[in-house]
């Protein structure tokens, strides 16, 4: 079966928000041979310039069957007034579409077709305050990489449409299909940091700090025992000063460290994936679900299975 993908753009929109999930549909269509057919869609169709001064050839929004509908965001969407035809278009035709999704501040056209109404969001981290003062009845959670609601998908800014389209092609074709759609992108199927746009690695100071490196080694081997002595010796210090230069870096203990790490792990496959919890429990180093069970409770204020179910409602 070949699905049918509309890409809609708009006069100043962000050509990554539509290049990349194009690329991701094109390269699992190769995989899963005629798996997506692609349109990119506009009002009135044409050459539409995008922020950057580079255009696409659009086809006019129309009545066609799509399977999906993704919406680019851009700087287009700071003058919502222009954006009256595909908002339109998209109130029309939501019934009739499958799955709708939006990447960035594409958000902001679903939100005025009212696809969000009720429900939970994400868009690019600097337009999340004002998204949520606009649309006081959408939840918008301004950390994630993205939300599904149903088959309704908002995505963070720009590249987390990369990550948005895998975990559709995921949602349509498989894991296997999505990995190898990601090795043929050189990204990650799921971002090590988990669904965050915020991730604990940078809250720690992770990526450009003293112990950047250490950092990345400790994700790396979430899986393996990952105590002060063993971090101590990979950072050539002793256990004592290790411990109290990493706290006084990263503002939390090398064990508060590790067990962030392992809870951002455990929770991008539990949201966006299908294993068991036990075996989450086990690759991200909790060895035991019950003790990912508590340290859910503590960081989350949920179960794991609780925000499995809420991922996928």
């Amino acid at each position: 079966m070949t699905r049918k993908i509309g890409v809609v753009i708009f006069p100043d929109f962000q050509i990554l928000d539509a290049t990349g999930p194009i690329a991701a549909f094109e390269i699992a269509g190769r995989i899963s041979r005629d798996a997506y057919s692609l349109e990119v869609l506009a009002a009135g169709g044409g050459q539409v310039a995008s922020s950057s001064g580079a255009r696409l050839v659009a086809q006019p929004l129309d009545e066609a069957a799509y399977d999906t509908v993704v919406v680019s965001g851009g700087n287009g969407t700071r003058n919502l007034a222009n954006l009256a035809a595909p908002v339109a278009w998209l109130k029309r035709r939501a019934p009739s579409i499958r799955r709708t999704a939006s990447v960035c501040s594409g958000a902001y056209l679903l939100a005025e077709a009212g696809l969000l109404d009720g429900k939970r969001a994400t868009t690019h981290w600097s337009r999340s305050d004002d998204f949520a003062r606009r649309y006081p009845r959408i939840r918008m959670e301004p950390d994630r990489i993205f939300v599904r609601q149903g088959e309704v998908w908002t995505s963070a800014g720009i590249t987390a449409g990369i990550d948005l389209a895998l975990a559709l092609i995921e949602d349509d074709l498989g894991g296997a299909v999505a990995k190898q759609t990601a090795q043929q992108l050189v990204v990650h199927q799921r971002r090590p940091g988990g669904q965050s746009q915020f991730s604990a690695l940078l809250d720690m100071g992770g990526v450009h700090g003293r112990f950047a490196g250490l950092m990345d080694w400790m994700r790396e081997r979430l899986a393996e025992p990952l105590g002060v002595e063993r971090l101590a010796d990979q950072a050539a210090m002793s256990p004592r000063h290790f411990a109290r230069a990493f706290t006084a870096e990263t503002g939390v203990t090398p064990a508060k460290a590790v067990e962030r790490l392992r809870l951002e792990a455990a929770r991008a496959r539990v949201e966006s994936g299908h294993e068991p919890i036990d075996r989450v429990a086990e690759a991200a180093g909790f060895r035991d679900p019950e003790r990912m069970r508590r340290a859910f409770l503590r960081a989350f204020g949920q179960p794991p299975q609780a925000l499995r179910r809420a991922a996928r409602a």
